[in-house]
């Protein structure tokens, strides 16, 4: 069925005269005949009536008409939708990033951006997952961009350095461990670990800090996010290796810097490769990059 004859449709729909809309449509009067001759023919019945010089909607063409204003009407604000989405001065970006990032980074970095275009009317959406998630979320296009560990072996994804994380122990305050200021990893392993669970980008990378000594760490209990394993810690749950994050200074947690093996944990931006991204995202993007300055 051809759109612009359904705009034609709706048009002699309310002039009920074949020259006036023709006119406003812009078309010659045979066109806009064959039009509608050509929608009659496609459902099978007959849409006007001729009334003097006028025509008027039969009782099909009435039913008929409800429908086709509602599908223009949605169709056109699909149109509006794209257009506000993809242009240069407006858009929303959708942002999955990994939950050390949550509380720190990602609100400080969209603040930043949003204040230099307040001019602009951009938007976000927010979501805090995974290493794992947030590739899976880039592949199907509910993330435009991602932020997270590195996935080796990634090809269709284009990884850009953004931050660093230094790796340190915590343990719960006043505990025997507190009255150091660096440990190296062998001292922690008799006591119980809370870990992350294997989904993780950074539980690989803990483990393989272990493999590097020989050892292997007594594991009391997995979790998903960092703030989980903060308040866990802060309860005498056990102790843990996670990134050094602003937020640990709300927990009764004592910082230990971890000695040997010595590890900086880097961060990544993730989009994909060969993949349109509308100004708003290229947009953030390139302003993400400025303002990291990682090497």
């Amino acid at each position: 069925m051809n759109l612009n004859h359904l705009q034609y449709f709706v048009k002699l729909a309310y002039l009920e005269h074949y020259t006036k809309a023709a006119k406003d449509l812009s078309i010659t009067q045979p066109s806009l005949s064959h039009a509608i001759s050509s929608l009659e023919e496609e459902l099978g019945t007959k849409l006007f009536e001729k009334q003097g010089r006028n025509v008027s909607l039969t009782k099909y063409g009435k039913t008929f008409l409800k429908y086709v204003e509602k599908s223009l009407e949605y169709l056109q604000e699909g149109v509006d939708k794209t257009k506000a989405l993809t242009c240069a001065t407006s858009g929303l970006i959708d942002l999955g990033y990994i939950y050390t990032l949550e509380a720190d980074f990602m609100p400080n970095m969209v603040r930043k951006f949003l204040d230099e275009n307040k001019d602009k009317n951009f938007g976000f959406t927010f979501s805090s997952n995974n290493t794992k998630s947030i590739i899976e979320g880039l592949k199907n296009e509910k993330y435009d961009l991602g932020f997270c560990s590195k996935v080796e072996n990634e090809t269709s994804i284009d990884f850009i350095k953004v931050k660093q994380e230094e790796l340190v122990i915590i343990v719960p305050k006043n505990h025997e461990l507190s009255k150091y200021n660096e440990i190296d990893l062998i001292e922690t392993i008799s006591y119980n670990h809370i870990v992350f669970t294997k989904s993780s980008g950074l539980r690989q990378v803990i483990d393989n800090l272990f493999r590097q000594i020989g050892k292997k760490q007594n594991i009391s209990y997995e979790v998903e996010n960092d703030s989980s394993m903060a308040g866990l810690v802060a309860q005498g749950f056990g102790i843990a290796i996670m990134p050094n994050i602003p937020f640990l200074k709300y927990f009764d947690v004592d910082i230990i810097k971890l000695k040997s093996p010595a590890y900086t944990r880097n961060i990544y931006m993730a989009k994909l490769k060969n993949k349109y991204l509308p100004p708003a995202v290229e947009k953030f993007s390139k302003f993400v990059i400025k303002n990291c300055n990682v090497k």
